[in-house]
């Protein structure tokens, strides 16, 4: 068995509510938010969050709009949809959940 690829299996797991949760606060840019999953030590590519995005979007969770930078072209800011705030809190008490039940599984052997 492949431990990687079950760690990798893992975080893809939760990378749509990490994504949500880092909008919850403020509208970000692409960059910023693989910024703040990569500080979180959640190892991700372009290639995975671009197209995440695009389907939150067309799943209408996310918006987005254009800003313009001083440093390169306009940059495109996602931020939650009133849809996607109810979904993000919705899964929030599903994680709390989840990781509640695997705490428990996982510290009853210890």
């Amino acid at each position: 068995m492949n431990i990687e690829n079950t760690k990798a299996q893992m975080r893809k797991g939760v990378l749509e509510f990490c994504i949500l949760s880092v909008l919850k606060e403020k509208d970000a840019y692409t960059s910023e938010i693989l910024d703040t999953l990569k500080n979180a030590k959640l190892l991700v590519v372009e290639g995975t969050v671009y197209p995440l995005l695009t389907r939150l979007k067309n799943d209408g969770l996310l918006n987005y709009r254009w800003e313009e930078s001083t440093s390169g072209p306009p940059r495109k800011y996602y931020g939650l949809t009133e849809i996607g705030q109810t979904f993000l809190n919705e899964l929030s008490g599903t994680w709390t959940e989840l990781s509640d039940a695997v705490n428990l599984i996982t510290n009853q052997n210890q």
